[in-house]
């Protein structure tokens, strides 16, 4: 037994003599604690971070001698040596340059921002704390190059170098290495199912085409969001937030912003997080009610059709006089002419829920089965919610629920994942089309506007007027006509109008009413592995990827009647970098293929150097080459969508038969043609039956002659200079872009009788107005270019305040009469202008922040509308005040704080105001 409990006290004794405790304190040079620092073992994985009032602990098996590094963004690394067990080791952090910071998303392995070889934009920890917007993801549009289009509260588009539209189908979001665009739609929904800002680590940002790293849906850009991991963050953090958007169409209205996160490590081998935050707000009114096919016109015209009303879009044409032949009771011949009516519609406010609100909820478990840098992860988010997008038409995305479920296995030199993303549409609709069928559920079309007519000509001839009306006296005919036509219409906010509200927007049959059904799918992996452990000479990655689509909108969005529309993609990618000239030059190269069932396989190289051009790595040049690639979408090949003023329908080959219309909108001359009230048209007369609207507007209609999609291509040239020059660091970048095969959408005629080009039959349908207007999914021949470039300078002035700006420039190359009907949708300003200033310890605990954005007036080009922004010029500033005790951070701040309310696009939500205060604990 003696021997036996000796032995217990020597390994106590030994376990005890190996575990290693340092603690200390991390501080900046003016001597304002530090939370959130990094302080690991040199050489291990293992580590911990400061607390709030910037102290640490630090327990490692592990006897000194060794060393431990303490990193924190914007801040230079320290690294000091530990020697005996219970030292104290405190550090004091000089602040370091945007240079310094580490980056992964640039060649998918760890390097500072200066030695990448593409442009890189990064947002981190300080950048989160010190952000002056009402939210983290806000405050992206304030990096270099970046715009931001505000679709609603809760829905924001990330995107760079132009292109740009709400439905960014160019840009790539990827959260903790997922992709979360939306199933259905292919693009994410802003941070709709992003981060909390509680469990935001960092953000990075490439402009420009990323595909041969990260494949085809990374063609304008691709943005990174990365996690708090929680062996390294622990504990509980909390923030509250409220205050009031304000616009001059909307008034004031509250807004309220809370999020959790909990963190623990229970052991070096297991950990844990979960992190949940809500947002509820009020929406951005959108009341454009201009007439933009005819901006001359007023609600007092017949034939107006307003931006942001709904209903007013089913209109025909009326030859009174014709009518006039037969309705009354006395052969009179009349000259009251003919004109195009339309019905009277509703304003959007009147048919959307202006109700935003978000809730996000994050969770994983963490596990390191041999307590080192080898980690299993089980992760899954949930996002659920209320926003507004607008595309073709403005959706109401009403109870919008979507989530991702991730297993991911990794360590430093590999991962591999596995993930699911799915969706269900909730109670979402289309509100032109609740417009147009609450009108229909009323009194059909017919039936209004032959009340209409008849009551126009009883106006006139009630007068005693047959021959020449003076045009006040038609204009009172009109509106007596249309006050007949409207007699009992459903009224917003009563009874009979709810109640076919409610019914129509639960109907998904867009004949009889206006909701949209999606149970969407992405399944989707991932695997990559750097071998330059195990190889000398270079630094070589090789990857892969593999997705399958599954579309299921029973019909709704796509031509998915009788069950899910089923495809895949797939990939495979090598890259190799080279360090030469003393490590002064590094050169990467980097292939990859990929290939969608429905096109040929596509390789994207690219080759790029970088090259340090002094001792002191002051002063830093780059350039790329390399090519990308974009798939159609899923909308591209498979949509078969009537949105009022065209049927959307997708190019995938089998889809063209899938999709079917029924037109019942025949002259009386259409009908004695065809011998039928109706006509029945597919998909395939908008490719290979159909006028180029261009060549109707300049009066000789002309066969459109469209091809089916197939996918897009890019060539793009970039070089640029990082340096450090006395106090001012700098990032400069160039770049030219050559498309090929641009994807384009392009409206076409199709006559309801006729072939195109028989000019006999069809070129009377357009005369009788018996056509269809189709949107078609294709690819431009046109040449078409881009290029631009952008410089910022970021530097400390006035003793310690921070001051940085920056200039984008953006330019379109595209001759229109080369394809007269291709809109290229370029919608991004050519001159931007950024500027920051603030300081964060201005006096003890007390900082602020004021950023400052410009640009000139540009053309949007969309599907719902097409109109020049003016410029705009908006002011984010926040002051802050730490209190320490308490661990807690409060804030005042707003976004658009002079109020200069401005729109993203043409009939979008007029954005305004919005001011808050917050309080955020252990962040």
């Amino acid at each position: 037994m003696k021997t036996i409990l000796k032995t217990m006290m020597l390994l106590c004794c030994a376990l005890t003599f190996a575990q290693t405790t340092v603690k200390g304190k991390v501080t900046d040079n003016t001597g304002q604690p530090l939370p959130g620092a990094n302080i690991i073992v040199v050489g291990t994985s293992s580590g911990t971070i400061s607390d709030f009032d910037g102290n640490y602990t630090l327990t490692i098996n592990q006897q000194p001698p060794f060393s431990i590094q303490v990193s924190s963004v914007g801040f230079e690394t320290i690294t000091k040596e530990v020697t005996q067990n219970g030292q104290t080791i405190d550090f004091s952090m000089a602040e370091g340059t945007s240079l310094d910071e580490v980056i992964i998303s640039a060649s998918r392995t760890p390097e500072r921002i200066f030695e990448s070889p593409v442009t890189v934009e990064r947002f981190g920890l300080k950048d989160i704390k010190s952000a002056s917007s009402p939210s983290f993801f806000d405050s992206i549009e304030n990096l270099k190059g970046v715009d931001m289009n505000t679709s609603s509260l809760t829905f924001k588009s990330v995107n760079t170098r132009g292109f740009a539209s709400f439905a960014n189908t160019r840009f790539m979001q990827l959260v903790d290495g997922m992709d979360n665009s939306s199933p259905a739609l292919n693009f994410a929904l802003g941070n709709f199912l992003g981060m909390s800002e509680l469990d935001i680590n960092s953000v990075e940002l490439l402009p420009g085409a990323s595909s041969a790293l990260y494949g085809a849906n990374a063609f304008n850009g691709i943005m990174f969001m990365t996690s708090k991991n929680p062996f390294d963050h622990q504990g509980v953090s909390f923030y509250a937030k409220t205050g009031i958007t304000s616009s001059d169409n909307a008034g004031d209205n509250n807004f309220v912003d809370a999020g959790i996160r909990v963190a623990k490590a229970f052991s070096d081998k297991f950990a844990a997080k979960a992190s949940v935050s809500f947002l509820n707000g009020t929406e951005w009114f959108a009341t454009d009610y201009r007439d933009f096919n005819d901006p001359g016109q007023t609600r007092l015209d017949p034939s107006f059709d307003g931006l942001n009303i709904y209903g007013d879009e089913v209109s025909t044409p009326l030859d009174f006089d014709e009518i006039a032949a037969g309705a009354l009771p006395i052969p009179v011949l009349t000259n009251y002419g003919a004109a195009t009516v339309s019905r009277t519609g509703y304003e959007e406010r009147d048919l959307m829920d202006y109700n935003a609100e978000s809730l996000k909820a994050d969770f994983s478990l963490h596990f390191k089965p041999w307590a080192n840098d080898f980690e299993i992860i089980l992760n899954s988010k949930i996002g659920r919610g209320s926003t507004i997008y607008q595309g073709a038409n403005r959706y109401s995305i009403k109870d919008f629920f979507m989530q991702q479920h991730k297993l991911e296995v990794r360590n430093k030199n590999f991962f591999a994942r596995i993930y699911t993303t799915a969706e269900k549409s909730g109670n979402s609709y289309d509100s032109r089309f609740t417009g147009i069928n609450i009108n229909r559920a009323w009194k059909a079309d017919r039936q209004w506007f032959t009340e209409y007519a008849g009551a126009f000509i009883g106006n006139l001839a009630g007068q005693g007027i047959f021959a020449n009306p003076t045009e006040g006296q038609i204009d009172a005919a009109h509106l007596a006509a249309r006050a007949a036509a409207d007699t009992g219409r459903l009224l917003p906010g009563t009874a009979e109008f709810e109640e076919t509200f409610d019914r129509i927007t639960s109907d998904g049959d867009l004949t009889t009413g206006s909701k949209f059904t999606d149970n969407s799918k992405i399944y989707h992996g991932d695997v990559n592995y750097n071998l330059g452990h195990v190889i000398d000479f270079a630094d070589i990655q090789v990857g892969g990827s593999w997705r399958q689509y599954s579309l299921n909108s029973g019909g709704t969005i796509y031509t998915d009647f009788d069950g899910p529309i089923e495809y895949i993609e797939y990939g495979a990618y090598t890259q190799i970098q080279k360090k030469l000239v003393d490590d002064r030059l590094k050169l990467t190269g980097s292939i990859r293929y990929d290939k969608s069932e429905f096109f040929d396989g596509f390789l994207s190289p690219r080759l790029s150097f970088n090259y340090t051009a002094d001792q002191n790595d002051n002063h830093n040049i780059r350039g790329s080459f390399q090519t990308g690639f974009r798939n159609p979408t899923t909308q591209d090949l498979f949509i078969g969508l009537n949105a009022g003023r065209a049927i959307l329908v997708g190019s995938a080959l089998d889809n063209l038969d899938r999709y079917t219309a029924t037109s019942s909108q025949l002259s009386a001359s259409g009908q004695n043609i065809v011998g039928a009230n109706t006509v029945q048209l597919n998909g395939g007369d908008a490719y290979s039956n159909a006028f180029s609207r261009a060549s109707i507007a300049a009066g000789n209609p002309q066969a459109a002659n469209v091809n089916l999609v197939k996918p897009e291509k890019v060539t793009a040239y970039e070089v640029g200079y990082r340096g450090k020059v006395n106090r001012f660091v700098i990032d400069m970048s160039v770049y030219y872009n050559a498309y090929e095969d641009f994807i384009s959408n392009r409206t076409v005629i199709t006559p309801l009788y006729g072939e195109v080009g028989d000019n006999t039959l069809s070129l009377l349908a357009l005369q009788n107005g018996d056509f269809q207007a189709y949107q078609t999914y294709t690819n431009s021949d046109a040449e078409i270019n881009s290029y631009g470039g952008s410089i910022g300078v970021e530097t400390s002035v006035l003793n310690g305040f921070d001051f940085g700006v920056s200039y984008t420039y953006a330019k379109l190359d595209f001759d229109q009469s080369q394809d007269p009907d291709f809109e290229t949708s370029f919608n991004t300003p050519e001159h931007k202008v950024k500027a920051s200033f603030g300081k964060t310890d201005l006096l003890k605990n007390f900082g602020f922040n004021v950023n400052w954005r410009w640009n000139d007036n540009y053309l949007w080009q969309s599907t719902f509308a097409d109109g020049i922004l003016p410029a705009r010029n908006i002011i984010d500033a926040q002051v802050n005040f730490a209190v320490p005790s308490i661990k807690s951070m409060f804030k005042v701040g707003g976004a658009n704080i002079l109020s200069h309310d401005y729109v993203s696009a043409p009939g979008a939500g007029q954005v305004g105001a919005q001011y808050f205060v917050s309080w955020t604990i252990n962040q």
